[in-house]
């Protein structure tokens, strides 16, 4: 009998989690429960601090909060950072996900983690879900959690490559039988693209930009690959002047936003790169045939299959649904006696 079996013969329900540093989405039985910002708003008053919103809504404060509210991110590069605040952040998205349910059967939860997490941040993660309410935790690595999602895990001996690119890690896996022969974790991703929009308009226009705007602007307009005619479009920028602080506008074109974004892209074909050279031979082989495949929110940055492919000479694909890869494929590890094996409690 697989956990999920087990969980359900007790009355428990049963929860895959990818707690993500820029979103966390939660899968149930029917499928996605939950997918919101990994944000939290905090109150202080008298000295006296409370959380007053999670996700969506604490999303739409940064930037725009009061004195008095401060708007925080309690995972960093895919591990807590603060442990209180995450803990009722994840209590809160635990609620919400089960709706209606009886709160006093407390779920199981299997949670991702970063290939390269050290034993302190595993305990971390698992001590703030179990604070959340969790009855049990189950750990899974992100990069296994991914293929899986992507559909790439096989049992017969043969490679093949998948690439999730979080908003605070970028994680790369080689997998053959079933399981992770080689794994990469580089301590960056999306959030350094928004971070290197943010510089580049600060250092070239003397004009500071939020969060939200850097990240609507990579979305919009960002790209992994020079326009074809080496301007593209342009578009207007809203932000306050270093000097004197009044509101203004500039105008940006798409290959500026290139040159921005270049370095942190090239970072994370690089690790692609050396994640291939410390590949066994045979499977890199299988891996020349069998392509790369690359899922996270980053993957949705436009022309960056392209890019990769250039720098490694592979052919590079999009999964479908590249943001719920690692949770879809976590539901699944969980209801699947295979993956018993690779379930850890940390």
């Amino acid at each position: 009998m697989s956990i999920l079996s087990r969980l359900n013969a007790i009355g428990r329900k049963s929860l895959a989690i990818d707690l993500g540093t820029a979103n966390t989405v939660v899968y149930g039985g029917s499928g996605v429960l939950l997918n919101e910002p990994s944000i939290v708003a905090i109150e202080t008053t008298a000295g006296i601090s409370k959380i007053i919103a999670v996700g969506h809504e604490a999303k739409r404060m940064l930037g725009r909060a009061p004195t008095g509210i401060t708007v925080v991110r309690p995972l960093r590069d895919g591990v807590v950072a603060d442990i209180e605040v995450a803990e009722e952040m994840l209590k809160r998205f635990i609620e919400m996900a089960l709706g209606d349910e009886p709160r006093f059967r407390s779920p199981n939860v299997i949670v991702c983690v970063p290939s390269g997490a050290t034993s302190v941040e595993r305990r971390a993660i698992r001590d703030a879900t179990i604070n959340a309410g969790a009855a049990d935790v189950r750990m899974v690595s992100e990069p296994l959690a991914a293929a899986v999602g992507a559909g790439l895990l096989r049992d017969k001996p043969e490679g093949s490559m998948v690439v999730d690119i979080g908003g605070g890690t970028t994680e790369v896996g080689v997998l053959s039988m079933g399981g992770l022969v080689y794994s990469l974790s580089l301590r960056f991703g999306g959030d350094k693209l928004d971070e290197a929009i943010t510089n580049y308009i600060r250092r070239n226009y003397n004009l500071v930009i939020g969060e939200i705007t850097a990240e609507q602007i990579k979305i919009a307009y960002g790209a992994a690959i020079m326009p074809s005619d080496g301007v593209g479009a342009r578009f207007a920028v809203r932000g306050l002047k270093v000097v004197g602080g009044l509101p203004s506008t500039i105008e940006l074109c798409e290959a500026e936003l290139y040159d921005a974004m270049s370095e942190v892209v090239s970072a994370i074909a690089d690790g692609v790169r050396n994640a291939l050279e410390g590949t066994p031979p045979e499977l890199a082989a299988d891996i020349f045939t069998n392509g790369i495949v690359l899922t996270g929110g980053g993957a949705m940055l436009h022309g960056l299959d392209a890019f990769v492919s250039d720098i490694t000479g592979l052919t590079v694909t999009k999964a479908i649904e590249p943001l719920l890869c690692v949770a879809n494929g976590t539901h699944k590890m969980l209801g699947d006696p295979c993956f018993e094996a690779v379930l850890t409690q940390a």
